[in-house]
């Protein structure tokens, strides 16, 4: 899935513009694509349980679009998000995905649910291999089952997000150190993103900290939960010393105001605790801990801080998606390295592409799985620092940066054998 979190502070090659592409012009000075517009199919929620988080992620991904439009990217393209809602359904997912090849799209992005990226991997395979120059190009830019680059990798798929088992070995890693929890309850959502938070916790936990133990491990239907109440109470009753959840969308805020109604402030080590609407409930907790794993955080400065200033002054909302910065400028520097938007030239420019668009350094989009590296954090909930764009949802708080991973800590292997074309 979806979120985040990790930040993109892009460095300078373009410092009017704004921007940042490590890699080299095709030529000095040229733009190969001046004026062209890109179509890209959003395939997610924006409607249901989760159209709020679908809604807000279109937009994100519309600005940056617009913030390093034409001379502000290496290629001079315009790319231009264009909104399907699949109603969180792999079904309507599909149908939507063939409404946009209908209407000639070639690429498509979406990240809100692996039970979603599975199946549409599956129908771009299969319509790449039916309509040979018409191939479509997969940037997932938050579903984080590891299958997804693993077994069921694809040469036309690219993952810009950490992928579930990234994040768990830097979360564990960080959870080895905290000597006062012992006794821990996993809370998940019923589907491939949530059982593989609980199984990868439990391995990484296992090596690192076999002294910590299980006292609950909880899969609740994705979406469908109005009240966590009885979830909250069996928590409470296991003598847990803290939570760890993937939880995300409404099925964290629920949980978390059912921690608040409940009075509980039991640390919980999340995945997803700053998607829309989450750190406002956070903020009217009695002062729960919460800890984030994530590609980015909400303390960064640089580039990724002026984008969350301007994006929180244009729509008085929260910039917390890097991976659009991500997915804008990989696409336009891997179109203005092949001299084209043709999905076949850009899926091979990709291949192994760095560019420097990500807080610590360069990103780069490993050439076996097509699976990006990149630093992680873990950030905790606090009390925010003077500057609008750092309050997280304007409750005063946000997640603050306490420790830094390199990608090397992270990068796990992958078992992909890629069929290439």
């Amino acid at each position: 899935m979806k979120f985040a979190l990790k930040c993109v502070a892009v460095a300078s090659m373009f410092a009017v513009a704004g921007a940042a592409w490590s890699q080299a012009k095709p030529a000095a000075g040229a733009k190969p694509l001046a004026g062209q517009t890109v179509k890209v199919a959003f395939i997610d929620p924006l409607s249901g349980p989760f159209g709020n988080v679908g809604q807000s992620i279109l937009k994100q991904w519309q600005f940056i679009a617009d913030r390093y439009a034409g001379d502000k990217n290496p290629a001079g393209v315009k790319l231009e998000f264009v909104g399907f809602d699949n109603k969180s359904s792999p079904q309507d997912s599909l149908n939507v995905f063939k409404a946009a090849t209908d209407q000639g799209i070639r690429f498509i992005t979406q990240g809100n649910g692996s039970h979603v990226a599975g199946p549409l991997i599956d129908a771009v395979n299969k319509h790449n291999e039916r309509n040979p120059g018409k191939e479509v190009v997969f940037i997932n830019y938050a579903a984080v089952d590891p299958t997804l680059t693993n077994e069921k990798c694809s040469y036309w798929h690219f993952r810009l997000d950490a992928d579930t088992s990234m994040k768990m070995e830097a979360l564990t890693s960080f959870m080895k150190d905290e000597a006062k929890i012992k006794k821990i309850y996993l809370i998940n959502q019923n589907y491939a993103h949530g059982q593989q938070v609980a199984s990868y916790f439990k391995d990484g936990i296992k090596r690192k900290r076999p002294d910590m133990q299980i006292v609950g491990d909880e899969l609740h239907p994705l979406g469908q939960v109005k009240d966590f109440a009885p979830y909250v109470a069996k928590i409470k009753a296991s003598g847990a010393d803290a939570i760890v959840t993937g939880n995300w969308g409404t099925d964290f805020t629920l949980l978390v105001k059912a921690f608040n109604d409940a009075g509980m402030t039991l640390p919980i080590y999340a995945y997803y605790a700053s998607v829309s609407g989450t750190p406002t409930a956070l903020a009217q907790s009695k002062g729960i801990d919460v800890s984030q794993v994530g590609i980015a955080h909400s303390n960064h400065g640089g580039e990724y801080g002026a984008i969350r200033a301007e994006y929180k002054k244009k729509f008085n909302e929260d910039f917390y998606v890097p991976q659009t910065l991500y997915g804008v400028s990989l696409l336009t520097q891997a179109m203005a390295n092949a001299r084209s938007a043709d999905p076949v030239k850009v899926a091979a420019a990709l291949e192994g592409l760095s560019v420097k668009a990500g807080v610590g350094g360069e990103i780069t989009i490993r050439k076996s799985d097509h699976q990006l590296q990149q630093h992680l954090y873990i950030a905790k909930w606090t009390k925010a620092a003077p500057g609008t764009y750092n309050s997280e949802e304007n409750t005063g708080f946000n997640f603050a940066g306490v420790k830094t991973l390199e990608p090397y800590v992270s990068s796990t292997p992958t078992s992909c054998q890629m069929k290439k074309p």
